[in-house]
């Protein structure tokens, strides 16, 4: 009986497993996207943008105007740069500590620089809502 009830368990969890696999397949079928709805975004993507071997990132090719509204890479980056010039991170405190006037970001070495950006993107999201840096939560 015992041999049984042993060669019972491991059938079930079997069977288990694959009704769950399967389940998990159909979940999300009424949202899915024809195969020719992907292919004509996928055609519309490719005509403005180019894939960048070097950031390995998509980016928007330079013949191609950005929608209205959006702020480009270079524009955020500043916003960023103006950010830390007018902030310093304090490693006692584990916060932003505000300066009372800018600072010359030319007189910190490249590993500072490096430090505090990284601190930067780990405490702060851009919203693309509201075109701003936000602090993370």
């Amino acid at each position: 009986m015992k041999r049984y009830q042993a060669m019972l368990l491991p059938l079930g969890l079997v069977l288990a497993a694959t009704v769950g696999v399967a389940g998990a397949q159909n979940a999300s079928g009424d949202s899915t996207k024809s195969r020719a709805e992907v292919k004509m975004e996928t055609k519309e993507f490719l005509k403005t943008h180019q894939w960048d071997a070097t950031n390995e990132a998509w980016m928007v090719k330079p013949d191609v105007a950005p929608p209205s509204g959006v702020r480009s890479r270079a524009e955020v980056k500043a916003e960023r740069d103006a950010w830390l010039k007018n902030h310093q991170w304090d490693e006692k405190n584990g916060a932003w500590m505000q300066l009372d006037k800018p600072r010359d970001m030319s007189h910190l070495s490249r590993e500072q620089v490096k430090m505090e950006t990284k601190m930067f993107l780990k405490t702060h999201t851009y919203d693309e809502e509201s075109g701003a840096w936000k602090e993370a939560k």
